[in-house]
């Protein structure tokens, strides 16, 4: 998700979607008359996922201003998109709990994959899953993947959590934090083992199972320091050291340890949860085929890797690791994206997605 880098503004630039002049040098030649004269692309991104590292290139090749407006959670996407659509994105990018419900509304353009020249080398797991397939079409090309890990800060904690339940030892009154979202109950629900024989019972829960979730969550409370918004503000917490203890996503560890710090991850004995970004086309985006060339863009080998070394995320082509050094190689499971897939529960569709959000809401306000 995320999803997810530094605490932004929601708003990067101005979302300019109607300026239109016309075209000239590289750009007469490539966007093609549907394009022509457009100079603006409009992404609506989990934080991170717009920077200059990787979408420079694509503006100085098509003459093109990159504008990004953030959003911090799922449900954020789903109403920001309900409320603008086409008028004012062109590209989102959408974690797997939401992406089959942009498909079934209508809210995404579906993608002509023979544009995409690297289509085919991307992991062939991520290409096949069903939620953005449908009547034949695709929807959603796969962009970042990654863990909902254990953090701890290694200089406090000298002994790698075996267990989630750690969260919940008290010692650690309010020095943990968990993201401020509904993907609590997903892990909650793992922590409690309904995942063992079914991954996709805890996206799923039943009202007893929900119940029992809450519970645990509010008996979690007294450990929490904050609910976490943004991956800014957890790297705050880190940072400032008012948190030893949280869940979160590999950017976190690489950005707070380069200030100097001791963040280490694991994946506890419940496993762990995990998410997956496609790219999607918003449905009457006024780009449509600008937005493709981009996608054609962003899955090279080069721009993946430079995706990879921005986020630190797990990305879609694993041929990127010919433009990356060993170390990155390793922290992005770049050569072995099947033996970190087999430990983590991807995020799947909610189909009671409303009272999942009034659970957690609930857990928040008792």
């Amino acid at each position: 998700m995320f999803k997810r880098r530094k605490l932004a503004t929601l708003l990067m630039g101005v979302v300019a979607s109607s300026l239109m002049i016309t075209a000239c040098g590289k750009d007469s030649q490539t966007t093609g008359s549907n394009e022509k004269g457009a100079k603006t692309l409009n992404l609506l991104t989990w934080e991170g996922y717009a920077d200059p590292e990787f979408t420079k290139g694509f503006e100085e090749k098509y003459d093109v201003k990159i504008n990004a407006t953030y959003f911090g959670s799922s449900d954020e996407l789903l109403a920001k998109l309900k409320s603008g659509g086409g008028d004012t994105y062109d590209i989102i990018s959408p974690s797997s709990d939401v992406a089959s419900i942009l498909v079934d509304s209508g809210l995404v353009e579906d993608i002509d994959t023979s544009k995409i020249e690297n289509y085919s080398n991307l992991n062939e797991r991520l290409r096949s899953l069903k939620d953005v397939l449908k009547d034949g079409k695709t929807y959603g090309v796969p962009f970042t993947w990654g863990p909902d890990y254990l953090i701890y800060d290694a200089d406090v904690v000298k002994e790698e959590p075996k267990s989630w339940s750690t969260f919940w030892d008290p010692q650690y009154k309010g020095k943990v934090s968990v993201w401020d979202d509904i993907s609590n109950i997903y892990l909650t629900g793992q922590i409690m083992g309904l995942d063992k024989s079914d991954e996709s019972t805890i996206y799923n829960m039943s009202e007893k199972q929900l119940q029992d979730a809450k519970k645990k969550l509010l008996e979690l409370k007294p450990n929490i320091r904050k609910y976490w918004a943004t991956a800014g503000e957890l790297n705050d917490l880190f940072a400032n050291k008012e948190v030893v203890m949280a869940v979160g996503w590999p950017l976190t560890i690489a950005e707070v340890n380069a200030k100097g710090r001791n963040l280490k991850w694991t994946i506890p004995s419940e496993g762990a949860t995990g998410w997956i970004d496609r790219l999607m086309v918003v449905k009457g985006s006024k780009h449509k085929e600008l937005a493709e060339k981009y996608l054609n863009y962003i899955t090279t080998p080069e721009a993946q890797a430079k995706v990879a070394k921005v986020t630190t995320y797990g990305i879609a082509n694993p041929k990127a690791a010919q433009f990356m050094d060993k170390a990155l190689i390793e922290q992005t499971y770049v050569n072995n994206m099947d033996d970190m897939f087999s430990k983590l529960n991807f995020w799947q569709p909610v189909k009671e997605r409303n009272r999942y959000n009034e659970i957690w809401t609930e857990v928040k306000t008792q």
